[in-house]
């Protein structure tokens, strides 16, 4: 039996078989753990979706903010629908969308196993979290996903503010939680998440440091692989395992094995003509500190 984490598929079919091919991958004894964003930009992501949505008895999925941009378009109108890519509409328009997107929605933001030592979470950890604060934090968002109320948070989840404060309640708290373990790379000490800073360390404006590396966070108890951060590359320091190695972007695809206390890698070539760029963002207008950037409906933030 063995264990495997791998990494950002984002709708790369073919190139996930490849690496399940390699790791010579058996459902009847081994286990998977995806690091989020299953979809977009891959081409391919009804595929791959379906794909997982098979395995869905022998693995673990972490929702990843390609993933809930994938469940709010899924709650807009059919008219609005269209206005996305081909790949995404793929996903939306297929027969069987609803049982995958239901199944999506019960995904899990963290997933952990302390018997394994591990912890997974698409993006990040807010610098004050220990591994138990992020677990509950974690279980309240999936509660609200999976509750009669998830199409309200889906609506309201967007945005850049608040940063995360204990003290925060409803969907501000949601977003916030979200943020931090779905689109997070950079932060302040505070826990301020520079969401424009994309760039590998070294990249980014004094002040800011990797989530894994702020001076004083919370002491983890756990291992945590993760995903979502491209530039950043195969990464191991600071108690993580960084695993997107950018399979979208014609970089490539990797799967991590857990259950072993050797550093076993596995990757194959990603996708052969990669993604084109995302949009960049427009410059964001300048913003007091208490100031507060409410949720859009219409506008997605860019989810790379």
């Amino acid at each position: 039996m063995a264990v495997w984490a791998i990494g950002d598929l984002q709708g790369c079919f073919d190139v996930t078989r490849r690496l399940l091919d390699r790791i010579r991958f058996d459902p009847a004894v081994d286990r998977l753990w995806f690091c989020g964003d299953l979809v977009n930009r891959g081409g391919q992501s009804i595929e791959t979706l379906r794909l997982v949505h098979s395995l869905r008895e022998v693995s673990h999925v972490v929702l990843g903010n390609h993933d809930l941009s994938l469940l709010a378009i899924s709650q807009r109108t059919p008219e609005e629908q269209r206005r996305v890519n081909s790949d995404l509409q793929g996903v939306l328009f297929a027969e069987d969308a609803p049982e995958l997107l239901a199944w999506l929605r019960g995904c899990e933001l963290i997933h952990s196993d302390r018997a394994l030592g591990w912890m997974m979470v698409h993006a990040g950890l807010a610098p004050r979290w220990t591994t138990q604060q992020a677990e509950k934090h974690a279980r309240e968002v999936e509660a609200r996903l999976r509750g009669d109320g998830f199409r309200s948070l889906l609506r309201n989840m967007f945005g850049d503010r608040p940063d995360w404060s204990p003290q925060l309640h409803g969907v501000e708290r949601a977003r916030a939680i979200i943020n931090a373990c779905t689109r997070m790379r950079y932060c302040s000490p505070r826990g301020r998440i520079a969401f424009d800073q994309k760039g590998a360390p070294g990249s980014q404006p004094p002040g800011l440091y990797p989530w894994y590396a702020v001076p004083g966070h919370a002491p983890r108890d756990l291992k945590i692989v993760s995903g979502h951060w491209s530039t950043l590359g195969l990464f191991v320091g600071h108690g993580v395992h960084a695993i997107d190695t950018g399979a979208v972007w014609g970089g490539k695809l990797t799967a991590l094995q857990l259950d072993t206390d050797d550093l076993h890698v596995v990757q194959v070539p990603g996708r052969d003509v990669p993604a084109p760029p995302p949009k960049q963002r427009p410059p964001r207008p300048h913003q007091s500190q208490h100031q507060h950037q409410g949720p859009s409906r219409h506008r997605l933030p860019n989810p790379q």
